[in-house]
């Protein structure tokens, strides 16, 4: 049985986290910085990719590892659907036996009071921008094709024009 650490967090705590997750007994860590511009961190995904059947995914705890319920629990289907189990350090909870039904359960309802999520707009390339208006479409327009905001078109046609 493989043992994963992970831990997503600011660099300057990853290290308490990381000394903790060897600690543990984890065979391999891996850290990856926080920030509110990503929208699946990468070396998770890589990790969710990897993990085989009988493996584990250990965090220090729970808000390491994501940052929503929903995203939480799409984690544990991910691992579910592999074979390998997650564990948490503080509380010790792991997923399989009856704790991991109850954390399963306590999840579910987290994640029915989270608001919905708004969906992610796409940045607008200031060439698609740039093109639709030497094409004569206004800035509003260029907005709702592009699916940004109007803002976000005034700044790059300013930008342009700079």
């Amino acid at each position: 049985m493989l043992r994963i650490g992970y831990v997503r967090l600011p660099d300057r705590e990853s290290c308490a986290d990381t000394a903790m997750l060897k600690a543990a007994g984890c065979h391999v860590v891996r850290a990856e910085e926080h920030t509110a511009l990503t929208d699946e961190p990468q070396i998770l995904g890589s990790i969710l990719d990897f993990i085989g059947a009988g493996d584990q995914l250990v965090v220090t705890r729970l808000d390491r590892l994501a940052l929503t319920g929903r995203d939480i629990l799409d984690v544990l289907d991910r691992l579910e659907a592999r074979g390998a189990t997650f564990q948490i350090l503080e509380p010790e909870l792991c997923s399989d036996g009856p704790t991991g039904a109850a954390l399963r359960a306590v999840l579910e309802a987290v994640s029915a009071m989270e608001p919905a999520r708004a969906p992610r707009r796409r940045p607008a390339e200031v060439r698609q921008i740039r093109a639709l208006q030497q094409a004569g479409v206004g800035p509003v327009e260029i907005a709702r094709r592009l699916g940004v905001s109007r803002m976000t078109v005034w700044r790059k046609l300013r930008a342009i024009e700079a």
